[in-house]
């Protein structure tokens, strides 16, 4: 009965030295399939949509400042003030000539009305009559102009109270209380007060190249998706401190030519501003929609390998072996890259570890989204499965280690447990006894 235990215990320590190591552990995913829509990404400047710079219109003393510098006004508010009294002594110059002028022309009709009834008693010639008729008139020609002198001069009194033409924000005072500014109505340069410019709604210029261009054109010749020309297609805005492009407007214009020059086309889209997170002038990201929509297979950057110039992904079958598979890739969408060629969007596809197989390897699968696949494989949080066999019998093997180690510890509960010299050692010694057991065994026979 001994020959037989200890043949039995020289095969298991031969097949445990001799085992070959488990496949590596692999995170694999799904693609995805979905309906998409390409983006094209643009950089641009903020501009406000309307620009004032403020100049007088007439000439004066600046009285009095009425607004703060770099705060928000509405239309008609009051900005300057220039010294009103010249253009009040003016007006009422105005007013007097009016008035002689209009004591001149009730003068010419009594008189036109006398010289009617003498030219009708053929008292007077009708040359006479006829100058008291021009006399007549001239008379109404002056008040006209007088009444012309009037409205300008109340005009000059009114513009010496400097008013915003629009709802904006102002910048900063060119000029302080006690300047002489020259107005526009002088022949000379009028004199820069201050400017204004529009907060709410606020334009995005942009440029695209010759290559956007051509494909937006056949896209609207296709019918795929709309002209920005006639369209009001949707464009989404990131600022220099945001994530991403979390504010939508539209495009409102297209240029009419390229620029020579640069070879690019400008554009213009559109953005409300209720919140007054933007301000002319600001560095803007965007992004509009350059394709029309369409079935697409999306995975994670990190399943890609390069082979050359080749790019490739490892398919995982129902045999747990990767298999090569060539694929062309096209844009990111939403953090995954779309595959152009190559994949049907049903496979399983190694997206980390890649560098631990090559293909035909079996693997170890641990099932993740494709989102999660930056997590490397076995990290917390990567899947919700338990653990693997071969994790499993690692832990073992490192538990029946250090309980072999430690002082006062259980006896062995397998000999495979053992350091590796000593399994070597066994099979020499045991096949030794066991030939001497043989012997003797035949021997007895006899």
């Amino acid at each position: 009965m001994a020959v037989p235990m200890l043949n039995a215990c020289g095969k298991t320590n031969s097949q445990s030295s001799n085992g070959a190591p488990p496949p590596p552990q692999v995170s694999v995913a799904t693609v995805i399939e979905k309906e998409v829509n390409e983006w094209d990404e643009f950089t641009g400047r903020l501009q406000a949509i309307e620009r004032v710079e403020i100049r007088p219109r007439v000439s004066g003393y600046i009285e009095r400042l009425n607004f703060t510098q770099g705060a928000e006004v509405r239309k008609g508010d009051l900005l300057f003030e220039i010294d009103p009294k010249p253009a009040q002594a003016e007006l009422a110059r105005a007013q007097a000539e009016l008035a002689r002028a209009e004591t001149r022309a009730d003068l010419a009709r009594s008189e036109l009305v006398r010289a009617d009834k003498l030219h009708k008693a053929r008292a007077i010639s009708q040359q006479e009559y006829d100058q008291w008729t021009n006399g007549r008139q001239d008379s109404v020609a002056a008040v006209k102009a007088a009444e012309a002198m009037v409205r300008i001069a109340r005009l000059n009194l009114d513009y010496t109270k400097i008013r915003s033409p629009i709802d904006g924000r102002t910048s900063f005072a060119e000029v302080t209380v006690g300047n002489l500014v020259t107005g526009g109505n002088s022949g000379a340069p009028a004199t820069l007060l201050t400017s204004v410019v529009s907060i709410d709604p606020i334009y995005a210029y942009f440029e695209g190249d010759e290559q956007i261009y051509l494909k937006y054109a056949e896209l609207g010749r296709s019918g795929e998706r709309a002209s920005s020309r006639t369209t009001k297609n949707p464009i989404y805005l990131g600022l220099a401190n945001e994530q991403g492009h979390p504010h939508q407007g539209y495009v409102d214009f297209v240029d009419n030519a390229l620029n020579p020059e640069t070879g690019t086309i400008r554009a213009r889209a559109v953005f409300d501003n209720k919140e007054r997170k933007f301000t002319p002038g600001l560095f803007a990201r965007l992004k509009l929609v350059g394709s029309g929509t369409y079935q697409a297979i999306l995975i994670n950057d990190r399943a890609v390998g390069t082979d050359q110039s080749k790019k490739f992904v490892l398919v995982v079958g129902a045999d747990n072996k990767a298999v090569y598979r060539e694929v062309k890739l096209g844009p990111m969408i939403d953090g995954l890259r779309v595959v152009r060629q190559g994949l049907k969007g049903d496979e399983v596809i190694v997206v980390n570890g890649l560098q631990r197989v090559k293909p035909g390897d079996a693997v170890t699968p641990q099932q993740v989204t494709m989102l999660e696949a930056d997590k490397p494989a076995g990290a917390p949080g990567a899947n919700d499965k338990a653990p693997s066999a071969a994790t499993d019998s690692a832990k073992d093997s490192t538990t029946d280690s250090r309980t072999e180690s430690a002082p006062g510890s259980a006896p062995e509960k397998a000999p495979a447990a053992k350091p590796a010299e000593k399994p070597v050692e066994q099979p020499a010694d045991k096949k030794a006894e066991a030939r001497s057991t043989t012997k003797l065994a035949g021997r007895a026979g006899r």
